[in-house]
């Protein structure tokens, strides 16, 4: 008999296997004898009361073990010889977009600007140590996109835009820790990421795809409104059935090219503010009621929002026990994100801090017309830059001095490697933005008893939450109106926020050029 048991646990006692099944037993009144397998299928941690429990959902039989499920490369067959379908864009988009395509019989070829996750190592310890920004390789450029070395977060609220088992499951057979398929909010850790981004690349190339890198896609090849191929580096040609752009939300040049080509794109809302970066055992003593914390408990998180003058301030992308990291993608702008390791044991907490930003307030920028967003974007990181010296060292103030209107005369210490130094962020902000973003971080310290304090860093600038621009595509066949056999795909296209969910897009766009094929 199967059956379902859900428990609650101190900490110390879910990390103790024997006591977890003592608990089960007894929950489900049933003798060791009775039970023939088990296994957990949910953990999450409830810390709203004064003691922090572990709560776990537990599958049991009581007639026979667990079938092993079957794993997703015992499903693949080579595809060397078949249709090809060229994919723009080596991020998760593109790649689970690829890996779908094998399970459904067409050949996949990848082309990225950017490096191998090895290989952009260099690139990420210039812009670290000496601000230097190579414009195709860096944080957001490269193997497995801006997640590989942001992050590697695997949370998702889009859970009817596709199949998120799956996704999870190819990384656990790709070599991510089991305990993602379980967790409340899965993390794989950028220490560990770039080793499972390479192995899923293998596969890739084992079953007959193909990706291409240091590959900067300069053109299309569009012939009597249909898409027919790409340029690569000026020169080299390409042709296939069909063409999946997943190139991502800060890849500006692509959509300068599809305007070229008469491609339609549209502006849409985004948002805009800084990283917030706390103590973590701040978070910790706020969120748990203890600091230290319990060694079984995992560094705390949060998320706020609240409405200022009809308008979304809100935290995003949140990581406990991480890093503030640059993420600049040319030279001459401030651009920051955040990362954890797997263990997330940093002594810091940050998360991007946000106003949603309107096309009514891109009025000022209407001569740019779709672009607005872009150039909006453009001035506020270059702005951000020109504060500083030179190098990727950020702009930053202390939380109350940010909604005083004052420069810090010293700044907390920071887990940002380039530094940050003392500015008036207040001015170098949209004055939209900062009046929201005052107000916002107040609210949340009424939330949030000690998140509004002397103590916390606001660092600019958060401008690449979301691309300003849509590449628009029909609802039924996901293909875009302007040019049959083009499939805009992922965060850059506007219908993704994740790596989650833009795997999720890049399935669904790979059933979708399937059925177009057939």
């Amino acid at each position: 008999m199967l059956k379902t048991i859900e428990i609650k646990l101190l900490p110390s006692e879910a990390a103790n296997e024997i006591v977890v099944r003592q608990k089960l037993l007894d929950k489900a009144g049933i003798q060791m004898s009775q039970l023939k397998d088990w296994r957990i299928t949910k953990r999450s941690i409830d810390a709203r009361f004064s003691t922090v429990q572990v709560l776990l959902r537990i599958e049991i039989n009581t007639d026979k073990k667990f079938d092993p499920e079957p794993t997703f490369l015992e499903q693949l067959s080579p595809v060397h010889e078949r249709q090809e379908v060229l994919i723009i864009g080596a991020g998760p988009a593109g790649y689970f977009a690829a890996l779908e395509l094998i399970e459904l019989g067409l050949k996949p070829i990848i082309f990225d600007r950017g490096k191998d996750v090895q290989s952009r190592r260099k690139d990420l310890r210039a812009i670290q140590q000496f601000g230097i920004v190579n414009p195709h390789s860096n944080y957001c450029f490269g193997e497995g996109g801006a997640g590989t070395y942001s992050d590697g977060k695997l949370y998702t609220r889009s859970h009817k835009r596709g199949n998120i088992y799956k996704i999870l499951k190819l990384f656990v057979e790709h070599g991510a820790h089991s305990d993602i398929l379980v967790d409340a909010h899965p993390h794989i850790g950028s220490n560990k990421l770039p080793k499972i981004v390479s192995n899923l690349r293998r596969t890739i190339e084992q079953y007959g795809g193909e990706v291409h890198f240091d590959a900067h896609v300069t053109d299309l090849l569009i012939h009597k409104g249909k898409a027919k191929g790409l340029v690569v580096n000026q020169s080299d040609e390409f042709f296939g059935e069909a063409i999946i752009l997943a190139t991502g939300h800060s890849a500006r040049d692509v959509y300068y090219l599809l305007n070229q080509k008469e491609i339609r794109i549209e502006a849409k809302p985004f948002a805009m503010g800084v990283r917030v970066e706390h103590a973590q055992s701040l978070i910790d003593k706020i969120q748990y009621g203890q600091s230290p914390r319990d060694e079984h408990l995992p560094a705390s998180s949060y998320r706020l929002a609240c409405q200022v003058g009809k308008r979304g301030v809100f935290s995003f992308c949140m990581c406990p026990g991480g890093l503030v990291v640059p993420a600049s993608t040319a030279p001459g702008e401030i651009v920051v994100n955040g990362m954890s390791l797997s263990r997330r044991d940093s002594p810091f907490a940050n998360s991007g801090t946000v106003v949603s930003v309107e096309l009514e307030d891109l009025i000022p920028f209407e001569k740019h017309g779709v672009f607005a967003g872009l150039e909006y974007q453009k001035m506020v990181e270059q702005r951000m830059f020109a504060s500083g010296d030179g190098s990727q060292n950020a702009p930053a103030q202390r939380m109350t001095d940010f909604v005083k209107r004052k420069i810090s005369k010293d700044l907390p210490g920071s887990s940002y490697i380039p530094g940050l130094h003392a500015a008036p962020l207040h001015d170098l902000l949209p004055k939209s933005i900062f009046d929201k973003l005052s107000k916002g971080v107040i609210a949340f310290g009424k939330k949030m008893n000690g998140y509004f304090t002397e103590e916390a860093n606001m660092i600019g600038t958060e401008s690449r939450t979301s691309s300003p621009i849509r590449v628009p595509r029909n609802k039924e066949n996901l293909m875009h109106e302007d040019a049959e056999a083009l499939f805009p795909c992922g965060e850059g296209a506007g219908y993704a926020g994740g790596i989650i969910s833009a795997a999720m897009d890049g399935q669904n766009v790979a059933r979708a050029v399937k059925r177009y094929l057939e």
